[in-house]
């Protein structure tokens, strides 16, 4: 597999986990009517918010997964680099992803729309993170 295919597959997974991301709290918004929020819906958006601070381990993990596929581009430890990379982002995209699940479950018991937005564009902010950039191979030493 040629690396331009490589990121083809990756970015379409990107797309793939943005729409698994968004659907469970757009199929709520559509399904559930607001009711009088009470304390379990600001128990989920406090939630929802503490689960931000897993996208931070999750995220030094990624960067040290890219770095390491940045120094193994043109080797022969390329393809395991990229399925390492691949592993990994995966797991990132589930950790980035959980703000916007618990705004979906919080859509049932009546959360505000303003902290169900909050949650769902703090997860997409995360995705954003874990977009593939163009690796350009390293400079050698002068």
């Amino acid at each position: 597999m040629t690396r331009g295919e490589v990121y083809q597959r990756l970015e379409l997974a990107w797309w793939r986990q943005l729409g698994l991301t968004l659907a469970p709290l757009l199929l709520a918004c559509l399904f559930f009517k607001a009711s009088e929020p009470g304390i379990m819906a600001l128990l989920l958006f406090a939630m929802g918010a503490g689960s931000l601070l897993i996208s931070v381990r999750t995220h030094g993990v990624y960067k040290r997964a890219l770095e390491t596929t940045r120094t193994h581009l043109d080797t022969a430890q390329e393809p395991a680099a990229w399925l390492n990379l691949a592993a990994v982002r995966r797991i990132a995209f589930l950790a980035a992803s959980t703000p916007a699940w618990f705004a979906a479950i919080g859509v049932l018991f009546s959360l505000h729309a303003a902290l169900v937005f909050l949650l769902a564009f703090a997860s997409i902010g995360l995705l954003f993170l874990y977009r593939i950039p163009r690796l350009v191979p390293p400079q050698p030493a002068a």
